[in-house]
């Protein structure tokens, strides 16, 4: 049985992860969750796999270089998929020490971990291990409006807020493994994800979330800033993917090709939900264009962000399946159906059963 290490598995993209996972292999894998459990960890993603025999959760730090260590003693692990990072860039320009901390520092240790279990003596690496670091399109920078200009993993890096430039230092200290040590692993940059469990601090589940209760819908200066947007679960196919049929040493680029402006995106949720919605549901009468709110602008805000997948297609066959006009129906019917969930995220409900249940570790 092959054994996973996921690191940030409590998270929006990592849960998703775990479950794409366990849809797929079921009992023929299994899966270690390193979660620390911050505000953006919640185990209730997880709820309905947390028995299973074949998944164990460790709450620990990813800076924590005993912890970590302690891990890879304790089992024999095959793959290590890294999502634990702090991600939000308005938190990262309030407090970038944290996302140095986590995002650098946390993949340092990582790194140094899986590399001290892995190797042998003769500096070479236990066959079929491997590493898969998570990151952004962020780091590239930001595109000017031409349509035919694409981030490439080819592309420069030039992040322009401090969490992009905490994952463009981990991506770099990755990439320094592989060269200097044949340490193996891959990189994959993808673009922004959305889908079921996604903290509502991110545009798309802020915006149902807003619109369902009557509240005002924030928009970032003119609301023209483009991104290109990736169903999570052809997320986790493309990790996947790169794991088992991806170069070791090569990055990859995932992304959706689904290019938005940002008002867009409202425009199209506020439509979806309105179609949705019931007749009779009292909530149809809150949601409406007039609670669209234009906000002074996000500092150092990129403007356009844009992956050209070929590479992942060329070499590993992936490309994604979801458009946008039907992930959006996924995400907006999930959340009808989780409002409990919404609920104790919004209210902060969903780490009091978990921090006194870990309070000890």
């Amino acid at each position: 049985m092959r054994t996973y290490l996921v690191t940030g598995g409590a998270g929006f993209i990592g849960s998703n992860y775990i479950h794409y996972m366990f849809r797929k292999y079921d009992n023929e894998i299994r899966i270690i969750n390193v979660d620390k459990l911050t505000y953006a960890g919640n185990l209730e993603n997880l709820k309905d796999i947390e028995d299973r025999d074949n998944y164990t959760f460790v709450k620990a730090d990813i800076c924590d270089k005993e912890a970590i260590s302690k891990i890879f003693a304790e089992n024999d692990i095959d793959r290590v998929v890294h999502f634990a990072a702090e991600s939000h860039v308005d938190r990262s320009i309030k407090n970038p020490e944290v996302f140095v901390q986590t995002n650098v520092l946390g993949t340092a240790v990582m790194l140094n971990c899986a590399k001290a279990a892995w190797e042998l003596p003769d500096g070479t690496f236990k066959e079929g291990k491997k590493f898969l670091h998570v990151s952004t399109d962020e780091v590239y920078g930001s595109l000017d409006d031409d349509p035919n200009a694409y981030f490439y993993e080819t592309t420069p890096y030039d992040p322009h807020s401090p969490y992009s430039a905490s994952k463009a230092s981990s991506d770099m200290l990755v990439k320094a493994y592989m060269d200097t040590y044949k340490f193996p692993a891959n990189i994959t940059n993808c673009s922004n994800n959305y889908g079921p469990y996604q903290f509502p601090e991110k545009l798309i589940p802020l915006i149902i979330n807003n619109a369902l209760q009557g509240k005002k819908l924030p928009v970032y200066g003119d609301g023209k800033n483009v991104r290109d947007w990736l169903y999570v679960d052809d997320h986790a196919k493309g990790i996947d993917m790169v794991q088992e049929k991806g170069k070791l040493f090569e990055t990859y680029n995932i992304g959706g090709h689904n290019e938005k402006q940002n008002i867009e995106i409202i425009n199209i949720i506020i439509e979806t939900l309105q179609e949705m919605l019931p007749a009779d549901d009292p909530r149809r009468a809150n949601v409406s264009t007039d609670l669209i709110t234009y906000v002074e602008d996000r500092k150092g805000h990129d403007r356009r962000y844009a992956i050209a997948p070929d590479k992942i297609k060329k070499e590993v066959g992936w490309e994604p399946e979801t458009m946008f006009k039907d992930g959006i129906k996924k995400t907006i019917a999930w959340f009808f159906e989780h409002e409990d969930w919404m609920k104790n995220v919004t209210s902060g409900d969903y780490q009091k059963y978990y921090q006194e249940m870990y309070k000890n570790e």
